[in-house]
């Protein structure tokens, strides 16, 4: 079990939704809740500010733009996302070792320039909305756990500093990247909740269990009646606590 400290560092609270939604949320949970994931759905019409107003409130960002270009643009692109505030970024590993590792670079040079600590780099392997049979319709004959554990040895190896995967695989990822590996796993759902477009799930105590570092959870918080007790009840969870 956690610690409450330790519970709320682990959960991430996914912010997919309009610019007035998320800032009206996230003054409710400030002071509670530690960490948020800002996607595409905000970045991308409101760019760097948002990281800053998450910033402002007191918040760590996780910037969930998961990167996948060509080496030199993906170098540019997490410089850039690095110096806008990010603690967090997340970049495909299907993009190959050099793609990652030019990635990695772009997060040291930003420190450099800002000082301070260096954005932490996180490859995604399986996105959690994927099944075998979803895998296997783009040509990846693989079962889903050899796949997603050959990527995270190639992004780990290439420089990244852990790998977002569904719960499923948490416990394979920690036994195959060490103790030190960030290992993100959205797709957590308490029990009773609706699993929405996720297939590999989890409730957040057994993917803690299981080696995840953090939690990313979005609709049972955010859809929820009361948000915070949302959140309080995940980390009573955490803690091994009744609700």
């Amino acid at each position: 079990m956690l610690s409450k400290t330790e519970a709320q560092d682990a959960v991430i609270i996914a912010l997919d939704m309009s610019r007035e939604e998320a800032l009206e949320l996230c003054d409710k949970l400030a002071g509670k809740a530690r960490w948020v994931k800002v996607g595409m759905t905000l970045f991308y019409r409101y760019g760097p500010t948002i990281v800053d107003e998450m910033r402002e409130r007191g918040f760590k960002v996780f910037l969930d733009l998961k990167l996948h270009d060509i080496p030199f643009q993906i170098r540019g692109a997490a410089l850039s996302a690095s110096l806008c505030g990010a603690d967090i970024l997340s970049i495909h590993a299907l993009g190959g070792a050099d793609m990652i590792s030019q990635g990695r670079e772009g997060t040291e040079e930003a420190a450099g320039m800002r000082g301070g600590n260096r954005t932490k780099l996180i490859a995604i392997s399986v996105l959690t909305s994927m099944d075998q049979d979803a895998l296997s319709s783009i040509g990846v004959s693989l079962p889903v756990e050899e796949e997603v554990s050959n990527l995270a040895s190639l992004a780990v190896g290439a420089g990244a500093d852990g790998i977002v995967c569904s719960p499923q695989e948490a416990a394979a990822m920690r036994k195959l990247l060490g103790p030190e590996a960030i290992i993100v796993t959205p797709g957590i759902r308490p029990a009773g909740a609706d699993v929405g477009d996720q297939k590999r799930i989890s409730t957040p105590s057994a993917a803690i269990a299981a080696g995840a570092s953090k939690l990313v959870i979005g609709r049972p918080i955010t859809k929820a009646d009361d948000p915070c007790e949302a959140f309080n009840a995940i980390i009573c969870e955490l803690m091994g606590l009744d609700v």
